[in-house]
């Protein structure tokens, strides 16, 4: 018999040292774990005798030996050591770094159950911390006459996630930093260990367009016979810190931006040359500069060093030129997904003044200018506001305005200059909408407000305020991003009760 499930003392496989914590497990020893969840970062959830370890590689419904590395009070840290029951939904992942990178956190677990964690995920979250009742089925879609009085007595619907066909090679942008290895100090380029600042150098990633991989190995490739040297942490010494690449996945535009750690890039007229030679479909070659002690990748300064200053991508139809700090979504595919059940919550019928805060260079304001009278957007980046303007001359999209700054100032200010709205959108970033623009939604009492997440705690946190003052939530989808990764997008519809 099984101890863990038998609710005994768990194994204990080897013996260990004398414990300095309150919890029942001293580092290094082994113990058998009953897996029953995944964390928000994709690790398992074990259990044995009462007592939580997580345990990363380890999916649902396994049963684990693991060793423990790290023990708190009400919780610790294993290690997997062997699978003892292995779950039918664990895939051998094809990245052959994935196992150190710590980019993907899911490659290990089939997509299908990835999707219907994801979707048990923004439950969980809406259940606990926005204290919302879930609907048991997630049935058909309310039609538009049941919202609110078939929500308020049914609970929310949360469909079941949208996912990809074929969820690999999605990502249009990748930044990677760039450092060195070894005793030579050889310039390596990659994504961080799990938990580091150790670079694991990368020449392919299955989730990047393969336009970004060859950016990455020209660059890698150009920087080493020029004898530019790799940024340091540790000392603040170097030149080249990261290397951005974004494509245009219907255009074939490929940008590549190169942070460095001071103005002078040294052999600028042979880095161009290089990089025009090696990727035929480089349209812009741009510098940022950022000399901060910081782990945020772009600095205050960017300059064109050739071509372009934006590469230019289309979304159902709809155009966009995206400059090197541009915010755009790097899962095309998806985005269309996302913005398109958004635009569907929006219901709008042609005559609704519609305000997008969080508006970025425009790409959902330009989806809702389609089917509103007109669109008001926001956004605190200067740069990305003229971007939308752009875009939206660009697609002859007349019934759009935009203006920048933070839209719990310019919300406000609207609506004391007598703005109204039908529909307010908001697509904030993960820390959630600012407070003043949660009262501002309340104040001017939109009929729907459509929320569009990337964090499932903040959006029902947020959602939990909208409830309280006077709106119910309908519906919710999630929509997945990122194959392969923890992270969950999602669009919710609320109506005013």
């Amino acid at each position: 018999m099984n101890p863990a499930k038998s609710g005994g003392r768990p194994a204990r496989v080897s013996s260990a040292p004398a414990k300095e914590h309150d919890g029942p497990f001293a580092k290094n020893e082994q113990v058998t774990l009953d897996v029953i969840g995944l964390t928000h970062d994709g690790e398992g959830v074990g259990r044995a005798d009462g007592f939580t370890l997580f345990v990363q590689g380890a999916l649902p419904g396994e049963q684990v030996n693991a060793r423990v590395m790290k023990m708190k009070k009400q919780y610790g840290y294993a290690r997997l050591e062997k699978l003892l029951t292995e779950s039918p939904d664990r895939l051998n992942p094809p990245c052959d770094i994935y196992k150190e990178c710590g980019g993907c956190q899911l490659q290990h677990f089939d997509y299908e159950a990835q999707l219907a964690w994801k979707r048990q995920h923004v439950i969980d979250n809406l259940t606990r911390i926005g204290k919302l009742t879930v609907r048991e089925n997630e049935g058909d879609r309310l039609g538009s006459a049941d919202f609110g009085v078939q929500a308020e007595r049914q609970g929310i619907v949360v469909h079941p996630t949208i996912g990809m066909d074929d969820p690999w090679r999605y990502r249009n942008k990748a930044a990677v930093p760039i450092g060195a290895a070894g005793e030579g100090g050889e310039l390596v380029a990659g994504f961080y260990a799990r938990g580091t600042h150790r670079i694991i150098d990368m020449d392919d990633c299955l989730i990047q367009h393969e336009h970004n991989d060859e950016v990455l190995r020209v660059v890698k490739r150009v920087a080493k016979e020029l004898r530019i040297q790799p940024y340091d942490e540790q000392t603040g010494q170097g030149v080249l810190r990261h290397v951005m690449a974004r494509t245009g996945v219907v255009t074939g535009e490929i940008m590549v931006v190169l942070v460095t750690n001071g103005k002078r890039l040294p052999r600028q007229p042979e880095w161009i040359e290089a990089l025009r030679a090696g990727l035929p479909g480089l349209k812009s070659i741009v510098q940022n500069v950022n000399t901060r002690d910081t782990n945020v990748i772009f600095g205050d300064e960017t300059r064109t060093l050739w071509g372009s200053d934006v590469i230019y991508d289309e979304l159902d139809g709809i155009r966009f030129a995206i400059s090197a700090r541009s915010f755009y979504q790097v899962n095309p595919a998806q985005t269309v997904a996302l913005y398109g059940k958004a635009v569907e919550y929006a219901a709008l019928t042609g005559n609704e003044n519609v305000i997008d805060a969080y508006c970025g260079i425009g790409t959902i304001s330009l989806f809702l200018a389609r089917k509103a009278g007109h669109v008001y957007g926001v956004e605190i980046v200067p740069e990305a506001i003229e971007d939308a303007k752009r875009n939206a001359a660009l697609n002859g999209i007349d019934n759009a305005t935009f203006e920048a700054g933070p839209a719990e100032v310019v919300i406000p200010r609207w609506r004391k200059e007598g703005a109204k709205a039908d529909v307010i959108v908001v697509d904030p970033p993960r820390k959630g909408c600012d407070p003043a623009l949660l009262e501002t939604i309340l104040q001017m009492e939109p009929e729907r407000v459509v929320y569009v997440s990337c964090n499932p705690s903040t959006l029902a946190r947020d959602l939990r305020v909208l409830e309280d003052g006077g709106y119910r939530t309908v519906e919710v989808t999630p929509v997945d991003m990122f194959p392969w990764t923890v992270h969950v997008e999602s669009v919710a519809v609320l109506v005013l009760d």
